[in-house]
């Protein structure tokens, strides 16, 4: 019978991977795994873990595999109904905590919420908030009510396309999304991840900017007067996200960059 040390020696993972699916398979820490290196592993543990490795090989992302990610300091389920939570996506989040941060009893909506990273990680942070978020999808919303459930963020659901998921007459302080933006002819759209990913949550299956277009367009009906919406985009989306923005009438448009240095999210105020 084989120990965890050799398990760990000969797997075809990297050894971060490797560890991570151990600590998986076996429910264990990681100060666990390394101060128990030693043990024998029972045969039928082995087999699951080969399962998993396998499906990493073929390039499923980890995210999928273990069936979680950290996001803003929370631990989001996620599964290939959602779009896998990213760090530069956190910069929206804290965006909106700041502009939140004066406000006593803003209302908040979260379009495209996918697992619900967004609007839950604006619910926890500002729980005087009323956070709506809305989804076409609803395995997606499915997995959102989840993570809104285990971490204890009040959040209201609505499923549909946009602005036509919301109640009538509904309006809003500040209005957050991260929508599909890839152009259906990246070529990203066949490579690492993104293959494992739903296509619906990634591209618009045209330009990147239909949905900008869309969730800009129907902004200023659903915010109130001096309310703000911000929305992240891809690496040289911001010259054309500011433009729609300034077209709409929005006032003190402008773009911020992620820890990258690339522009990441645009936003401004009506």
């Amino acid at each position: 019978m084989a120990t965890l040390r050799s398990l760990l020696h000969e797997s075809a993972l990297p050894p971060l991977e490797a560890r991570m699916l151990w600590q998986h398979v076996l429910g264990v820490s990681r100060a666990w795994l390394i101060a128990h290196d030693d043990q024998v592993i029972d045969p039928e543990k082995v087999q699951v873990y080969r399962a998993l490795e396998a499906r990493r090989l073929a390039g499923e992302p980890m995210a999928y595999i273990l069936g979680v990610r950290e996001f803003m300091g929370h631990e989001f389920q996620v599964t290939p109904d959602v779009l896998i939570p990213r760090p530069e996506t956190e910069l929206l989040v804290e965006m909106a905590v700041e502009l939140l941060s004066g406000c006593a009893d803003a209302d908040v909506l979260d379009l495209g919420t996918g697992s619900g990273a967004i609007a839950v990680s604006i619910a926890l942070a500002c729980p005087q908030a009323r956070v709506v978020a809305t989804d076409v999808s609803a395995g997606a919303l499915e997995v959102a009510r989840y993570n809104a459930r285990a971490l204890g963020a009040a959040v209201e659901f609505h499923q549909g396309s946009w602005y036509e998921a919301l109640p009538g007459g509904k309006v809003f302080d500040l209005i957050v999304s991260n929508p599909p933006y890839i152009p259906m002819d990246d070529p990203h759209l066949v490579q690492g991840d993104l293959r494992f990913e739903p296509p619906a949550a990634l591209t618009d299956g045209h330009d990147g900017l239909d949905a900008y277009r869309e969730i800009v367009a129907g902004a200023p009906a659903r915010l109130k007067s001096g309310a703000s919406l911000y929305v992240e985009h891809g690496w040289n989306q911001a010259q054309a996200v500011c433009t729609l923005l300034r077209q709409a009438g929005f006032r003190s448009v402008h773009s911020l960059p992620d820890l990258a240095g690339i522009l990441r999210i645009s936003g401004g105020h009506l």
